[in-house]
């Protein structure tokens, strides 16, 4: 991956996964990031937004900034735009507007909504994980759970997490990218 010197663009997102999604979403789009003076940093989780502005110096008049996190982590995002200089009372409207975007639960979510689990499991069969994710589904934790909540357990353990991003979205049909996804490439 290139890093962007003298970006004009910084997209905040919570981990890799989130890095990966975009990437991929934008490379299917013949898009080619860095080219763009786009630059996509993973800031080890959305309790670090508020340290990543400030080192960024957010807001500046030279470079826009943009953002994906999940739902339960909007808040901190809200906040840290606010005491970032962004605005105030910040809205999920207001995030949008600002270029930030919420996953309706987390971006795996979001995914397995957009493919349809038959679809997941066809992904995880072509990358070699669909019996490792039968052997997590008969735990007696997991038996007895709906298949897109097995799905998305399976998907957010660490070891799948990049991975798994850019498989999923390899997979998707470009007419049914989630909308927190679509809308920020869209943004950028």
């Amino acid at each position: 991956m290139t890093v962007v010197a003298e970006p004009r663009v910084v997209v905040l997102v919570e981990g890799p996964t989130d890095q990966a999604a975009l990437r991929t979403l934008a490379r299917r789009h013949k898009r080619d990031l860095d080219a763009e003076g786009i630059s996509i940093m993973a800031i080890g989780g959305a309790m670090n937004i508020r340290t990543a502005l400030a080192l960024l110096g957010a807001p500046r008049p030279d470079v826009r900034f943009a953002g994906l996190c999940d739902d339960r982590e909007a808040p901190y995002f809200q906040r840290a735009l606010e005491d970032a200089g962004f605005g105030t009372e910040i809205s999920r409207e207001d995030m949008e507007r600002l270029g930030f975007y919420v996953c309706v639960r987390d971006l795996e979510d979001e995914l397995i909504r957009a493919l349809g689990a038959p679809a997941v499991e066809v992904v995880l069969a072509q990358h070699g994980e669909l019996d490792s994710f039968r052997t997590m589904r008969k735990q007696p934790a997991w038996r007895e759970r709906p298949p897109e909540e097995q799905l998305r357990r399976f998907l957010c353990s660490q070891s799948r997490r990049g991975p798994a991003a850019t498989w999923l979205v390899e997979a998707l049909d470009l007419d049914r990218v989630p909308r927190p996804l679509d809308r920020l490439l869209v943004y950028l």
